[in-house]
């Protein structure tokens, strides 16, 4: 208690949290004025996002190579790199930072004004880091808060306020950031969650983060249905999982030296193929797909029949161009898709709304292979708490799957930032091999 230096630190730490969480707020309305600013593109003329989607793709992507690398993606791979022991203070300020916080706010929200399918989410997590990161300024010396403590909890302080999901926020720095929290950054985890999560609450409102919706447990009739949506969202999500990394760290084939020669280029021509899909699906593979998944689980959805197949297109251009974007949203929307085709195919009457909570769990969990954060996430959106147990099964079960057919993304992704960081310290150690 008479320890000054302490009480300073967490004074710090307390005010950066509450900062975090003003970060995700405004970038979370900034996304949504690009959204309404590119339907009112879209809405002016037919034809024009086939301009102006390549020229936005392309503009955010020369932007990112030429001034902010280490902002390209989704942004978690970066804060995990953040936290490898090989990479010291320079490397860290390279991955997570106040200048990168702000660039990643506005090349991702530049990305959504093109139409792309990129979410917001995995962006969260590096701006909140960032923020967190910050404190490290304020710390005095002999502090018990650490530079890897703040990462963490600034990157669970993202999701927790990108989702208004807390508990989600708690097992991701669990599961994908640390794999293990020491007792003594439980607390910190814990009030960065609480501050971040009131002020996206004071914000937004005490809401689900698709409204109230109800979904009701799974009948045992059910069984059948739950069972094929799973396997075939695991499947589409580990082969999606396996496809962005080919593509993203890839250096065979015909089109990664065109990649790497003509990269705004290359990005340009992803942003045409884009604007071509969205046209193609009457305009529901653009964007992050958050009001289709909405209106599946309220029953009030009205998607193409090929709405998967545009959408899981369009997710992997959006990312392989290398604009700055997540793909937490995007893959909700693609499981989605899926539990509602299968239902539809069980037949009218079938009650879509599990079998599509159970399609967005399994392919998120296949994808990002974090299943307990995965099934907490989407309970907590759907306010599923009724199907605690069938949505824990589908997490499970579609990780499995996942583990057959490729290797962790997000992990296989930091590799590349981790060798780039420690090679910008003379004394760090060298970077492992991929």
């Amino acid at each position: 208690m008479a320890n000054w230096r302490e009480w300073l630190a967490r004074i710090a730490v307390l005010v950066h949290a509450g900062l975090a969480g003003a970060a995700v707020v405004a970038f979370t309305w900034l996304t949504e004025q690009a959204l309404r600013g590119f339907h009112l593109v879209q809405g002016s003329a037919t034809w024009l996002p086939l301009l102006w989607t390549p020229a936005c793709c392309g503009a955010m992507a020369w932007l990112t190579l030429r001034h902010f690398p280490s902002a390209a993606g989704s942004g978690i791979p970066q804060v995990m790199a953040a936290l490898d022991p090989v990479v010291d203070e320079p490397g860290r300020h390279w991955l997570v930072s106040l200048r990168l916080s702000l660039a990643k706010m506005l090349l991702t929200a530049g990305g959504l004004l093109g139409g792309l399918a990129i979410g917001r989410e995995g962006p969260s997590v590096q701006i909140a880091a960032g923020v967190m990161h910050n404190a490290r300024r304020w710390l005095p010396a002999g502090t018990s808060v650490s530079s890897h403590a703040l990462l963490i909890a600034g990157g669970a302080a993202g999701i927790a306020a990108a989702f208004n999901a807390p508990l989600a926020g708690v097992m991701f720095a669990i599961e994908e950031l640390h794999r293990k929290i020491e007792h003594r950054s439980s607390g910190l985890i814990i009030c960065a969650i609480v501050l971040a999560g009131v002020v996206g609450v004071s914000a937004f409102g005490n809401a689900a983060y698709f409204g109230v919706i109800r979904v009701p447990a799974t009948a045992a009739g059910w069984l059948w249905s739950g069972v094929a949506v799973v396997l075939v969202s695991a499947l589409a999500g580990g082969v999606f999982a396996r496809l962005l990394h080919a593509s993203l760290t890839g250096t065979q084939g015909r089109i990664a030296p065109w990649r790497r020669q003509h990269p705004v280029a290359f990005a340009s021509a992803c942003g045409l193929a884009i604007a071509a899909l969205g046209l193609a699906s009457g305009g529901t593979s653009w964007g992050s797909g958050y009001e289709y998944t909405r209106g599946l689980l309220e029953g009030s959805g009205d998607v193409p029949g090929l709405y998967v197949l545009f959408r899981f297109v369009a997710t992997w251009l959006a990312a392989w161009s290398g604009v700055p974007g997540g793909i937490f949203a995007p893959s909700l929307a693609i499981g989605a898709g899926i539990g509602h085709d299968i239902a539809l195919l069980w037949g009218p009457q079938t009650n879509a709304a599990p079998l599509i909570a159970l399609g967005m769990t399994a392919f998120l969990a296949a994808v990002t292979r974090a299943p307990l954060t995965a099934f907490i996430i989407v309970m907590e959106m759907v306010d599923g708490h009724a199907m605690v147990l069938s949505l824990m099964a589908a997490a499970l079960g579609a990780s499995l799957v996942s583990r057959w057919i490729g290797h962790p993304l997000y992990e296989l992704l930091s590799l590349p930032y981790i060798e780039r960081a420690g090679r910008l310290s003379p004394a760090a150690p060298q970077a492992r091999p991929a």
